[in-house]
């Protein structure tokens, strides 16, 4: 089966769908997430809206990711560092590699990369604040 790209907001809910399989069994991640995180399908769903918004421009996303993450942080003594991020961002580059091939493949890493590097200095900076 070829791969094709990123079109609908199915295939962006299969994407986070599979990335976050992949997160909650992941020894270093999945605390953060699975001690965080109590309704799943209701995440997943808000996570699939928040990616279809940031790919295709068309969808309302609502919520603030930068307070949740800084909050997480806060709430794991501030124990969020490079290495989380990076292996998070990993995992995202896999998820996509195996499903997807195309423009908004791409534009999906891409900006995940931009959020990562966006919300892993908007934490340190928060601690200063603390």
């Amino acid at each position: 089966m070829s791969k094709l790209d990123i079109k609908t907001r199915e295939d962006v809910f299969l994407l986070v769908t599979k990335f976050y399989e992949k997160v909650k069994k992941d020894w270093v991640l999945a605390p953060f997430f699975n001690n965080t995180i109590k309704d799943w399908d209701e995440h997943l769903q808000h996570l699939t809206t928040f990616w279809e918004s940031s790919l295709f421009l068309k969808t309302k996303f609502t919520g603030n990711p930068l307070e949740a993450h800084v909050n997480i942080d806060k709430a794991h003594h501030n124990s969020i560092t490079e290495l989380h991020f990076g292996l998070w961002l990993n995992l995202w580059f896999e998820t996509i590699d195996e499903l997807f091939v195309g423009h908004y493949a791409e534009n999906a890493k891409r900006r995940a990369r931009k959020m990562g590097t966006f919300l892993y200095l908007k934490i340190f900076e928060a601690r200063q604040n603390q």
